[in-house]
């Protein structure tokens, strides 16, 4: 069965760990949504300027591009931020198939110290409480599964799984 899944949720909530995981447990490529920021979005947020839903849409098309094909494909997991709806309904549309959410939710307290704790990434810690502001929680929207972060990796993508299976 065909499959596509956005692993989504605020920067330092394991996104692109959980994906990572979730897409072998299950047998599919992942795809670090990241990376297909354009240059100067990643920039504007290296600089601790939040992205504007002008900066986004560009990039949200090219993750929705990367789901078609993915889905097209046999399956893919992406990991994503979609953190409003309408960025959420976008990759519905483009993905050309049935798309789950995995929402990987924390305290601000735990998302903090993960972010403290990360070496490497153009995100800085400034920029979680704008992104907590933007964040339109997915509750009540179709295929979603929300799954606590204050857990083990291993137990997070258990956790994902079992909902995943439960839709």
């Amino acid at each position: 069965m065909k499959q596509a899944i956005i692993v989504m949720g605020v920067s330092g909530c394991g996104k692109s760990t959980v994906g990572a995981e979730l897409a072998e447990k299950l047998g599919m490529p992942f795809q670090e949504g990241d990376r297909l920021h354009p240059k100067a979005n990643v920039e504007k947020m290296s600089a601790g300027t939040p992205l504007t839903d002008e900066d986004r849409w560009p990039w949200l098309d090219l993750v929705g591009a990367e789901l078609r094909q993915g889905y097209e494909a046999g399956g893919v997991v992406i990991s994503c931020s979609a953190l409003k709806k309408s960025y959420r309904d976008r990759l519905r549309t483009a993905c050309g198939g049935p798309l789950a959410f995995v929402f990987l939710e924390g305290s601000v307290e735990l998302l903090t110290r993960r972010m403290g704790a990360r070496k490497g990434h153009f995100m800085p810690l400034s920029l979680l409480k704008t992104q907590l502001d933007t964040l339109e929680v997915p509750t009540g929207e179709p295929s979603v599964v929300t799954v606590d972060i204050d857990a083990t990796p291993d137990e997070i993508v258990e956790n994902a799984l079992k909902g995943l299976k439960a839709l």
